[in-house]
């Protein structure tokens, strides 16, 4: 029987497995960021190891980095201690940092990628949920807890035991207007928080092979929102084109010897699957979340669908909506367009190209927050910058920023705001505030109204 793109990666990463039980994985890259880095390199040092392998770990500052006055010392005091923390752990470990400031920094989740650091076939691991999104090139990529980074420092391995293996497949061709951002929205919608539990989601069919990178890095980054450990897409001409050249991609012929084990990667036509599901891509049409979790999700001109149970009755009262509620027309005041689903480059242009001309409301604060100082650069460079300051839109530093609130970017309590994020829990973007997910185009349209309009109706 044939495998699976993730049976062939994760087989060939296997150091020892142990009979009916879990397997020894070699990781081949371990990022860190400054939130859940300390505690693991305390761990080391009182246990007087040393980190096995410096060189396979690649540090940026990102979570509770200000996204304002960068080059100012920062003000608040614990992000201040970790940012120093990182830094000095970095320093005395030999590990390259990329910290605040830097011309590569940026979200962990951005900067690699587009560092070249991301590559097909590969095992990546970070103390963060969201390093799924590296997926998208054909990699084995999952968050860890703390204690695990620290097994990771020490051994570069980890104790694991195998998930099993789903494929989502979409074909057709989508409407206009539909983003990756709602093909992953609509997905969750349809089948929940908790399909993907003890799996590792490939995406297969038209919809995924037509998608940029950054589409499929928008895709797998919330493999992790329907439960599954990671989302895969198999490498294909669309993931090397995007490889060559970066800064740490490989080069001559140790590119055509990577190349020829990349084209060797994708599921092959007699593999099976543990769970697989379909869907058409005409289904599709552009979303917003209504309630605490991705999965509660409708079409912009949707209605809030009747449940009877308990939390979802919790949500509705947390969100302040109603059952049969359209959200069309509810004012909003706040517009978040970033995080490490949405704030690369192509989120920014498809932004910018709805918001030109045009001015935002004056009831919305619009926070731009791009992934990377890379992509801030991207920004400045093709002139949307200027675009986004004539609509009076905010464009800030790079960073996590409102996404998880862990800095100064803050959704005031009782507040909507309209977010390119991957999470719409209770307080994710500060104590209160109410998060409606959705794609970045949905979200340049409410800064633009003031409200949430039917994005449809801009398109025909």
């Amino acid at each position: 029987m044939g495998k699976t793109l993730f049976d062939k990666v994760w087989d060939a990463h296997v150091v020892h497995r142990i009979d009916n039980g879990p397997q020894i994985l070699y990781i081949d890259k371990h990022l860190i960021h400054e939130v859940t880095s300390p505690q693991a390199f305390k761990e080391l040092e009182q246990r007087q190891i040393p980190v096995f392998r410096p060189e396979q770990i690649v540090a940026t500052a990102d979570h509770n980095t200000p996204t304002q006055n960068q080059h100012l010392p920062v003000k608040d005091k614990l992000s201040r201690k970790q940012l120093e923390q990182l830094s000095e752990n970095c320093k005395k470990n030999n590990i390259q940092l990329y910290q605040l400031g830097h011309k590569y920094n940026g979200i962990v989740h951005v900067m690699a990628p587009e560092l070249g650091i991301t590559q097909p076939g590969m095992s990546i691991v970070c103390g963060d949920s969201h390093t799924s999104t590296h997926g998208a090139f054909g990699t084995i990529a999952f968050g860890i807890g703390t204690s695990q980074v620290a097994q990771v420092f020490a051994s570069q391995c980890l104790l694991l035991t195998k998930p099993k293996s789903m494929r989502i497949t979409v074909n057709g061709t989508l409407k206009k207007g539909v983003l990756p951002k709602d093909v992953i929205l609509f997905i969750i919608s349809k089948i929940g928080t908790n399909a993907g539990t003890g799996y590792f989601c490939e995406y297969a069919g038209e919809v995924f092979e037509n998608m940029s990178m950054e589409g499929r890095m928008t895709v797998c980054n919330m493999s992790i929102e329907m439960g599954a450990r990671g989302g895969m897409i198999a490498p294909d001409e669309t993931t090397f084109e995007y490889v060559k050249g970066r800064k740490f991609a490989p080069m001559g012929e140790e590119w055509e010897a990577k190349l020829k084990y990349w084209k060797s990667l994708p599921t092959d036509s007699d593999a099976k699957f543990d769970k697989e599901y379909s869907f058409d891509a005409s289904d599709i049409e552009p979303m917003i979340t209504f309630g605490t979790n991705p999965g509660m999700g409708i079409k912009i001109n949707g209605s809030i669908p009747e449940h009877k149970d308990a939390s979802f009755e919790k949500a509705l009262k947390y969100m302040n909506f109603e059952k049969g509620n359209q959200l069309v027309n509810t004012t909003i005041n706040y517009v978040f367009i970033g995080s490490c689903t949405n704030s690369r480059i192509e989120d920014f242009r498809v932004a910018a190209n709805f918001v030109k001309g045009k001015h935002k409301a004056k009831n919305v604060t619009a926070w731009l927050v791009p992934g990377s100082k890379q992509v801030e650069k991207q920004i400045e460079d093709e002139g949307l910058k200027t675009i986004f300051t004539e609509a009076g839109f905010e464009l800030r530093q790079p960073g996590c920023s409102a996404c998880l609130a862990m800095n100064d970017d803050k959704i005031p309590s009782g507040e909507y705001c309209v977010s390119t994020s991957n999470r719409n829990f209770e307080g994710r973007q500060g104590q209160g505030s109410r998060t409606l997910l959705a794609s970045p185009l949905v979200a340049a349209a409410t800064a633009v109204e003031g409200k949430i309009v039917d994005i449809t109706q801009y398109l025909n």
